[in-house]
């Protein structure tokens, strides 16, 4: 059951939002912006994610994520690069605590995904490699993949995909689909659904993504987080947003954070 918890947690690291204006040809900019994270039971919050994003006309080509506790220690960070597939990052995620926790995909070849992890404490590395098919993404690269299928998803069609788990050294199919219109922040905004396009689904909680319908910006994440409780190794099951301002509660951070 792990593992297929785990499946989830991963989609939990799409969470790469392209924020602002639209860009002017050969725009170069950086971006930065913070997410929110919350425990999706109680409501306690968890952590800050703290991007940024190297972005040239409206394509992400790379940049990292810092996850800071509400005590200002860093819980851990991930390097992504986009530059060889807008949808399948070469990425690393790295976790501090318990002896820490990494997980990559360390390259891309036309035909296969390259991944690599190490659990929490143990001296080595476990690879595997799985393969790359048409229609697939990885990590943050679905965040991508979603906004260049949004019409789609407006009009109500399934979209079918293959995810690529880093965590799972493993690949599954899955499909995301329109759940209701709604609101954030008072402005209209559209609720979707991701699970697993197989079986898996009725073992696998499913996720809910909103987004703003115009710019199709990433507001709200519903579902299990990539970030661990550092006290027990486990996935927080998390409401992660993205606000126009911070939250009146969200802690303080340090000024060179």
């Amino acid at each position: 059951m792990s593992a297929l918890v785990r499946c989830a947690a991963l989609i939990g690291a799409l969470l790469g939002v392209l924020l602002g204006a639209p860009a002017l040809a050969g725009d170069e900019r950086t971006l930065k912006f913070r997410g929110y994270a919350y425990d999706l039971a109680s409501n306690r919050f968890l952590y800050t994610e703290l991007h940024e994003q190297q972005v040239v006309d409206e394509r992400w080509l790379g940049g990292s994520i810092v996850y800071v506790a509400p005590d200002g220690s860093e819980l851990g960070r991930k390097a992504l690069d986009f530059r060889q597939d807008p949808y399948v990052p070469l990425y690393r995620l790295e976790l501090k605590a318990r002896g820490g926790y990494m997980e990559s995909i360390v390259a891309l070849t036309p035909e296969r995904i390259e991944m690599a992890k190490r659990e929490y404490g143990a001296p080595g590395v476990k690879r595997a490699s799985v393969k790359r098919p048409a229609t697939v993404a990885a990590d943050s690269g679905f965040h991508v993949f979603i906004r260049d299928r949004f019409a789609q998803l407006l009009e109500g069609g399934d979209v079918n995909f293959v995810f690529a788990v880093a965590g799972n050294l493993d690949a599954y199919k899955f499909r995301a689909r329109r759940l209701a219109d709604t609101t954030f922040e008072g402005r209209p905004a559209v609720r979707f659904r991701v699970e697993p396009g197989s079986l898996l689904r009725w073992l696998v909680d499913p996720l809910e993504l909103t987004y703003e319908v115009e710019q199709r910006k990433l507001l709200e994440y519903r579902g299990i987080s990539n970030i661990h409780d550092p006290a027990t190794g486990k996935a927080y099951n998390a409401r992660i947003i993205y606000p126009s301002k911070p939250p009146a509660d969200a802690p303080a951070l340090r000024a060179d954070l």
